[in-house]
């Protein structure tokens, strides 16, 4: 029904992308399973020309915190940087700077936040799952890519620590992926890449789990507003995105 309403509210409103893309459609995906040998699991996410490595570590204790408060089960944490040369003008290191970056704060707050909406930490048991995403190149959408490759990569580590016979159930309980949806010149948009991402009127991110509920919604006009007409179209291509990025999920577990 949502995506009825998007196409027909906007079907007098043709728009050529830049890629060639239509404006319900992602932008080429691929994972490259075990790019991080010598973490318990990783992988690099590709969409479009937008590239993240991540990757899954496992530290057998938990944050001072849970065993203060006597918190029982395990934690996920999650740390986002990009690298210096992802963008077209270098990015410094925030180790340079001696302290982090607001963005870079805010993302991996959302990667944990994400990841913990998909995995059982009783499950887990006492320790930490530590996921880290690096940005190799940024062409919009890096919190989203991230978002995806991350779960990817705690699945991955989740199967060694069940075939090491660490834990006796699997922590995963259901699988979480992100998209970027927004609205350029009144056209809907679905992933959009740098470029869009730059001359958007609307921007928003969205985060769903496989049982069709959301993690989190951030949305925001850019000096602009939106309607609630325009609100329920891009809901509807970013359940479409998100969709299609959780078979391809499940396409690439399967097969591993």
């Amino acid at each position: 029904m949502l995506a009825s309403l998007a196409r027909d509210f906007y079907a007098p409103q043709p728009m050529t992308r830049s890629d060639g893309r239509q404006p319900d459609q992602l932008r080429p995906l691929s994972f490259t399973p075990g790019f991080a040998p010598h973490a318990t699991g990783s992988v690099l996410i590709a969409t479009g020309n937008t590239r993240v490595i991540c990757s899954a570590m496992v530290e057998e204790s938990v944050p001072r915190w849970m065993k203060d408060q006597k918190v029982t089960g395990g934690w996920i944490t999650a740390e986002y940087s990009m690298l210096p040369y992802s963008t077209l003008q270098r990015k410094g290191r925030d180790s340079t700077k001696g302290r982090m970056d607001g963005r870079s704060v805010e993302i991996q707050r959302l990667i944990g936040r994400s990841l913990r909406a998909a995995i059982d930490l009783e499950a887990l048991g006492a320790r930490t799952l530590w996921i880290d995403c690096d940005v190799l190149q940024a062409d919009g959408g890096t919190r989203t890519a991230s978002i995806t490759g991350a779960c990817v990569a705690a699945a991955m580590a989740c199967r060694k620590l069940l075939a090491d016979g660490l834990i006796t159930t699997n922590p995963i309980t259901q699988f979480v992926a992100a998209v970027s949806v927004g609205i350029v010149n009144g056209q809907p948009l679905l992933d959009l890449n740098y470029e869009e991402d730059r001359d958007a009127n609307v921007d928003m991110n969205l985060v769903m789990t496989a049982s069709g509920q959301f993690v989190e919604l951030q949305g925001s006009g850019e000096e602009s507003v939106f309607s609630e007409e325009q609100l329920q179209a891009m809901l509807a291509f970013g359940r479409t995105g998100i969709t299609q990025l959780l078979a391809a999920q499940q396409s690439l577990l399967g097969s591993l």
